[in-house]
């Protein structure tokens, strides 16, 4: 039987969660078919099987693996049995959930579910260990053979309560069990008994011990999914290895103000009679613009554009700018490649597809990787400046802030004008105080001079 092993889906992935088997253990599987869902550090996608035959899974859903390990079997012939019957990974399944038992020798294999849930994003990332057979909060009967939908936290809070999730009525979606169907709920599906009164407050008047355990008030605990785990993980290695140093400059944007007034105007001129019109019609951002000029100052500066990767400086000859976008609790870099040789209008409509995609959840791996450079904007929620975290092995990351009418003085007056605040955040090993100074310097130059941008 061929082996198919978890897959490398990103360049920067070392392993995967199982979210969802799209061919259940016994089942046909051609070449090309879709086979299972996959959640990796960066977005949740389709595999595609790339053997024929017939299945047998290894690994279940909400399994977390390493790249390269055996996740399913395709064979030519049904594994033997009646039926076909439950495959050997079942039936060791099985072994495993009643080791222990007097009578584990004489128990039958468990059935194939018939039915799958695929978990939602909030759970998907939860690696809880399924609980024994027979134990409270198991793997019990719809009535038809399938598996109750719950999820794993559902599932803890019903096994250290003795809660039989059979009588639980769901809420989630498709009648998922979730943790608010089980507030009140103990034994075996019983409301909980009121809680015992508080113990008496010491001599002295203050509180008792119980008031002070549950001074903060009910606690939740929220399982984080694959992609915040691996932000909170690589974000506490830049902090802890990369020796960072900011610079902040001031930028007079009233020619970029006036610029994109001007194309917007043309914009919307020019399409107002085409049915494309309400794609077409929007400006270029100042978020586009300072992408542009960052990406053409990077084109001079090269070494802005570079990494650290083992005590040696990587030069990239493409200037692959990522844009940071908030997405549901999460914060994803899909990338802007070539940025230096598109044109304005150009990386506009692109960062404004990909932002789209990302807060839809149909972003890809490819489009989330290569990139050389990040640009992180927190202007439209009124932040002035800020300073970001590295996106290791990157050199550097731009942080943006807000657009705002200042006082500046302009030809010996103090008038209003535009201006917003750049900070650059460097790795000390590949750039140094004086060339970064410059690389920003020349940034502000082309955003003050936008003419350039247009060409």
């Amino acid at each position: 039987m061929a082996e198919i092993v978890m897959p490398r889906l990103s360049d920067t992935m070392e392993e995967g969660t199982i979210l969802r088997w799209l061919k259940r253990d016994g089942e046909e599987v051609a070449r090309g078919e879709e086979l299972v869902e996959i959640e990796t550090d960066k977005a949740t996608m389709t595999y595609e099987s790339d053997q024929a035959g017939v299945l047998e899974t290894l690994a279940a859903e909400g399994d977390t693996l390493a790249v390269g390990a055996v996740i399913a079997r395709v064979g030519a012939e049904a594994p033997a049995g009646d039926g076909g019957g439950a495959p050997a990974s079942q039936a060791q399944s099985s072994a495993a959930a009643t080791a222990g038992s007097p009578s584990a020798s004489a128990a039958p294999p468990a059935p194939a579910s018939t039915e799958r849930s695929a978990p939602s994003s909030a759970t998907a990332a939860s690696v809880d260990t399924p609980p024994a057979a027979g134990s409270p909060g198991a793997v019990e009967s719809d009535g038809h053979g399938g598996r109750v939908k719950a999820s794993p936290l559902a599932r803890r809070i019903a096994r250290d309560r003795g809660v039989d999730l059979q009588a639980i009525s769901g809420s989630g979606p498709g009648g998922r069990i979730v943790k608010a169907d089980l507030e009140g709920v103990s034994g075996a599906g019983a409301p909980s008994a009121p809680a015992a009164a508080p113990a008496a407050a010491p001599a002295g008047g203050g509180p008792s011990l119980e008031e002070v355990m549950t001074a903060k008030g009910e606690t939740t605990e929220l399982e984080l999914t694959r992609t915040q785990q691996t932000i909170a993980r690589r974000m506490a290695e830049s902090k802890a290895t990369i020796p960072d140093f900011a610079l902040q400059i001031d930028v007079d944007m009233e020619k970029c103000v006036a610029l994109r007034a001007e194309l917007k105007r043309l914009s919307q001129r020019s399409t107002s009679s085409e049915a494309d019109s309400a794609t077409q019609a929007e400006a270029p951002t100042y978020n586009d613009m300072v992408v542009k000029a960052t990406a053409l100052a990077l084109r001079e500066h090269p070494r802005a554009n570079g990494s650290y990767r083992d005590g040696r400086l990587q030069l990239h000859s493409r200037i692959n700018v990522g844009v940071a976008v908030a997405a549901e609790e999460a914060l994803v870099v899909p990338t802007v490649f070539d940025a230096d040789s598109k044109a304005l209008g150009e990386i506009a409509r692109e960062t404004r597809s990909l932002a789209g995609r990302v807060r839809s959840a149909t972003i890809t791996p490819p489009e989330l990787g290569g990139g050389t450079f990040t640009v992180s904007n927190l202007g439209m929620y009124g932040i002035g400046s800020f300073t970001a975290i590295i996106n290791p092995p990157q050199a550097a990351i731009l942080s943006v802030g807000a657009l705002e009418q200042r006082a500046v003085v302009r030809d010996g007056e103090l008038v209003a004008g535009h201006t917003m605040t750049l900070t650059l955040v460097c790795d000390h090993r590949i750039l140094y105080g004086a060339e970064a100074a410059q690389f920003l310097a020349r940034v502000r130059e082309l955003l003050e001079s936008p003419t350039a941008l247009t060409l």
